[in-house]
C-alpha cells in the first residue's frame, strides 16, 4: 500500500501530530497451566517481548478529521495512548500540539480530550452534572462560559432533560452523548476517540456521528477516531491512516482506498421479467450474484459504459444500481492480505 504524505524527518512544521519513527515495546509474562505452573509463576515467569509499534509515522494537520484504521492488535490503541500521553514511547519521537505527551504538562492536557468507548469519565452514582462541575474546577472553567457550554453541546446532543438524573440511571446512548459533552468542556483542540459509537442503536449512532461532524467543522478541532464500524469512518473521516504489525501501510482518503483495493464498480440490475442472459460476458464484466429478475455484476471501471448499453438487449430494465465496493469488504480485504 502507498505511504503518500507520511513524513521523513525534520520539524512538526505546524502539524498537530507528529510521530517520527516511533517504536513502542511490551514486556509480557507467560504463565505455564496448571497448579505446577501458578507455584512456578510466583518465583519467576517466562518473560517476552511484544512490539506493538515499530517506527511509525504519521502526521495530522489541523483540523482533520482522520480516521486510524487496522485489525487488532495493529497498534491502533496504542498509537491513540501514546499521543494522549497514557503511554511513553520505546523509542522515537511523537509530539502533539507542540509538546511531548508523556511529560503529562497541564497545558498539554487542558488542550487534548479523550474518550474511549469502553471507559467512563462520569461517575456512576451521581449526575452528570456533577460530574461536568468537577471539570469546570479541573480546568479552571468561567462560571458564565461553562454554564453556555453545557447548554450549547446539551442542545446540540439532545440530552437536557437527563443532565440531572444519575448516570446509572442513562441508556447507553444517552451515557456516551454525556461523556462526549464532558470531553468537549474545556474546549479541546485534538479529541481521540476509541470505539465511539460501540454498542449503539442505529439513532444513538446517527446523532453520535452527526454531533461529531458539526464540532469538526464549526469549532476545526482535530479529531482522530479508531473504529471498527467502517460507516463511522466513511461518513467521517476526510482522510484514513492504516496500521498494520506497528507500521503504517497505508495514508490517503476512503474513496482512493476503495479506488486502490477494489477497482470494479459492482452493479445490480433488475428486469421486469427474467433476462436473458449472454452467453459470454462482455470484456472486464462477471457475474457476482443472481436472484428471480435481479443480477449482480462486477465490472471494470471503464466496462461500464459497453456493459450497460448490452444490457438494453437482455430485457427491459426497471432499475439500476452502481456503486463502488463496500467499505466492509474492502477492509476485510485490506486486512487479509489481499
Amino acid at each position: 500500500m502507498s505511504t503518500k504524505g507520511v513524513p521523513t524527518g525534520g520539524s512538526d512544521g505546524g502539524g498537530v501530530i507528529v510521530a517520527q519513527q516511533l517504536i513502542k515495546d511490551y514486556r509480557r509474562s507467560r504463565q505455564r497451566p496448571g497448579l505446577l505452573g501458578a507455584l512456578r509463576g510466583l518465583v519467576s515467569r517466562d518473560v517476552e517481548e511484544h512490539r506493538a509499534l515499530d517506527r511509525l509515522d504519521l502526521r495530522v494537520e489541523p483540523g482533520e478529521f482522520v480516521g486510524l484504521l487496522g485489525r487488532n492488535g495493529a497498534g491502533k490503541t496504542t498509537t491513540i495512548k501514546l499521543c494522549c500521553g497514557l503511554l511513553r514511547p520505546s523509542a522515537g519521537e511523537v509530539r502533539v500540539l507542540g509538546h511531548q505527551p508523556w511529560r503529562r504538562e497541564f497545558a498539554f492536557l487542558r488542550r487534548i480530550a479523550v474518550v474511549l468507548g469502553n471507559k467512563a469519565m462520569l461517575w456512576w452514582d451521581v449526575s452528570p452534572m456533577d460530574s461536568y462541575l468537577v471539570h469546570r474546577a479541573m480546568y479552571d472553567l468561567d462560571h458564565d462560559d461553562f454554564a453556555r457550554r453545557v447548554a450549547g453541546l446539551a442542545e446540540l446532543l439532545d440530552v437536557t432533560t437527563v443532565l440531572d438524573v444519575p448516570v446509572r440511571q442513562l441508556s447507553l446512548g444517552q451515557r456516551m452523548k454525556c461523556e462526549l459533552l464532558a470531553a468537549l468542556l474545556h474546549r479541546p483542540e485534538v479529541l481521540f476517540l476509541d470505539e465511539p459509537t460501540i454498542g449503539l442503536d442505529v439513532v444513538s449512532t446517527a446523532a453520535v456521528r452527526e454531533f461529531l461532524a458539526e464540532v469538526n467543522r464549526r469549532d476545526r478541532t482535530t479529531i482522530v477516531l479508531t473504529s471498527h464500524d467502517m460507516d463511522d469512518v466513511e461518513q467521517l473521516c476526510d482522510r484514513v491512516l492504516l496500521v498494520d504489525d506497528g507500521r503504517l501501510g497505508y495514508d490517503g482518503t476512503v474513496a482512493d482506498l476503495v479506488a486502490r483495493t477494489s477497482p470494479d464498480k459492482e452493479l445490480r440490475l433488475t428486469f421486469r421479467h427474467p433476462p436473458q442472459l449472454p452467453a459470454v460476458w462482455p470484456r472486464g464484466t462477471r457475474m457476482v450474484g443472481r436472484e428471480g429478475t435481479s443480477v449482480e455484476l462486477r465490472a471494470e471501471r471503464d466496462a461500464v459504459p459497453a456493459l450497460l448499453g448490452a444490457a438494453a438487449g437482455w430485457g427491459e430494465l426497471v432499475d439500476l444500481d452502481v456503486g463502488d465496493a463496500d467499505l466492509d469488504q474492502v477492509m476485510r480485504d485490506v486486512l487479509a492480505g489481499r
